[in-house]
C-alpha cells in the first residue's frame, strides 16, 4: 500500500491539488507553448520575420503524456519531473512523518521549486511541528565541466542554458504563492561543493538528488547520503536517463558497500531506502 492511502481524505485531496498545480496538469488545456519554427520542413524565415514585424507569436498546446512522464520542460510549472515521481516525493514524505523517520527532507537541484514546495506541503498537511525542508541549488543553472571534471561530464556544457537559470527569489516566490514560505524553509545558496559539507543539517530523512551530472550527484551524495537516518529514503531523478548521474550513483554505492535495492518510479527515477 502507498503511503498517502494512510492519509486521511483531506490531507489527501489536498496534495494531490498541489500536485496537479505543481505540474500545470489541471490546467494543461489552457497552457500554451511557443511552437518552434526551426522544426518545420520548409523554410520559414520570411514567415518568422513578419511575426516578429508584428509582435505575433505562433503557439502549440502541451503535450499531457509528456508532462505526466516528466518529458517536457514546461513554460509556467513548478516542476517539471512527472506524475510518478512527484508522487515518489509524496509517498516517501509521507512515510516518513507517519513512521517517526527523524531528520528534515532535502533536495539537491530544485529549478523551479516544486519538489520541496510539495515536500513543504506534506508537512502541512501531517502537521508536522518540526522537520525543515532544505533547497538547494546554484540557482544560475548548471555548471560548465571544469578540467578535472569526470569523463562523463566532459562535453556536457548546459552552463548557457537559460531554462535551468531560476533564481532564488524567484523559488521564494513560488513557495510564497502556495502559501507555503516559512521559516521551515532553508534555501542553501550555490555550488553543492561548496555549500553541501558544511551544511547545518543533522539528519536527514527523504534525500532527493537532481543533479544531472557527475559532479553534482557525487557532491551531494558524499555530503548527505551519510546523515540519512536509517530507514530514511535517497531519491535520484536522473538515474535512468543521465549517464553520469548514473555513474556516480553506482560509484558511490560500490566504494561505500551500499546493497539496498534499487527500486524504478519511471523512466529515469529511482529510490533506495537506508537500513
Amino acid at each position: 500500500m502507498r503511503a498517502v492511502e494512510r492519509l486521511e481524505p483531506g490531507a489527501r485531496a489536498y496534495l494531490d491539488l498541489l500536485a496537479g498545480c505543481l505540474t500545470r496538469e489541471l490546467f494543461l488545456d489552457q497552457e500554451w507553448w511557443d511552437a518552434d519554427l526551426r522544426e518545420w520542413p520548409d523554410d520559414v524565415d520570411a514567415l518568422r520575420e513578419r511575426l516578429r514585424e508584428r509582435g505575433w507569436r505562433l503557439v502549440r498546446r502541451g503535450d499531457p503524456t509528456a508532462r505526466a512522464e516528466g518529458r517536457d520542460w514546461p513554460p509556467t510549472a513548478e516542476t517539471m519531473v512527472g506524475t510518478a515521481r512527484l508522487g515518489n516525493v509524496v509517498d516517501c514524505c509521507v512515510a516518513a512523518v507517519l513512521d517517526d523517520v527523524p531528520g528534515d527532507f532535502v533536495e539537491t537541484g530544485v529549478w523551479r521549486g516544486g519538489a520541496t514546495i510539495l515536500m513543504r506541503g506534506v508537512l502541512r498537511a501531517l502537521d508536522d511541528p518540526g522537520r525543515r525542508v532544505w533547497v538547494a541549488d546554484s540557482f544560475e543553472g548548471l555548471p560548465a565541466p571544469g578540467e578535472d571534471a569526470h569523463p562523463t561530464d566532459v562535453g556536457l556544457d548546459w552552463s548557457h542554458v537559460g531554462a535551468l537559470k531560476v533564481s532564488a527569489d524567484d523559488v521564494r516566490a513560488n513557495f510564497a504563492r502556495y502559501g507555503l514560505l516559512d521559516d521551515r524553509v532553508q534555501f542553501l545558496e550555490g555550488w553543492f561543493a561548496d555549500t553541501l559539507p558544511t551544511a547545518p543539517i543533522d539528519q536527514v530523512s527523504v534525500l532527493r538528488l537532481d543533479g544531472d551530472l557527475y559532479g553534482s550527484t557525487m557532491d551531494a551524495l558524499r555530503a548527505l547520503e551519510p546523515r540519512v537516518a536509517p530507514g530514511g529514503w535517497v531519491i535520484v531523478d536522473d538515474y535512468g536517463g543521465w549517464e553520469p548521474c548514473r555513474t556516480a550513483v553506482d560509484d558511490y554505492r560500490a566504494d561505500r558497500g551500499i546493497t539496498a535495492p534499487i527500486h524504478r518510479v519511471d523512466w529515469t527515477g529511482i529510490w533506495w531506502r537506508k537500513p
